[in-house]
């Protein structure tokens, strides 16, 4: 009796369920990601922009051959991100958004030695429209970047 008790549990436990894993690239994640870490100091949404993100596209094709994090100068602001690997959207505007813990609002500052500019352009009130892409470069490697329009990180002037 005991045994026949002890299969089914046996078998329900060595079911598992395969989700498929989908990369966080989509337009609404990239947005979401943005508006989770607006939401929590006050700012309103962001939404996606098609003449942004064909801007960002653009400009991450063009460095597929070499994954360089080097900025656009380019009308809108700006945030890159990149990876010897794969590295998904979502998680590249978290690296961003991970940077609060260096910006002292009351100063408006970043900490000593610390980066925090990526944040405050996430998270920057009058930045309203976003486009982003992201490229798996030759080397193997991830090239993602976010533009904003208007641009942020103006300087003297608070993100929110």
């Amino acid at each position: 009796m005991l045994s026949k008790i002890l299969l089914p549990l046996i078998c329900l436990m060595s079911v598992t369920l395969i989700i498929p894993l989908h990369a966080q690239d989509s337009p609404q994640d990239y947005v979401n990601a943005h508006n989770t870490a607006r939401a929590a100091v006050g700012v309103g949404p962001v939404t996606w922009d098609n003449t942004v993100a064909a801007y960002a596209r653009n400009y991450a094709n063009r460095h597929i051959g070499d994954c360089r994090l080097v900025h656009s100068g380019g009308p809108y602001g700006e945030n890159l991100a990149g990876s010897s690997g794969y590295l998904s959207g979502t998680a590249a505007v978290k690296l961003w958004v991970d940077e609060k813990a260096f910006y002292n609002y009351n100063s408006n500052t970043c900490a000593a030695g610390k980066v925090c500019g990526h944040y405050t352009q996430v998270v920057w009130r009058n930045s309203v429209r976003i486009g982003c892409a992201k490229v798996k470069c030759n080397n193997g490697g991830t090239f993602i970047t976010c533009n904003y329009d208007p641009p942020g990180n103006y300087v003297g002037q608070r993100p929110y």
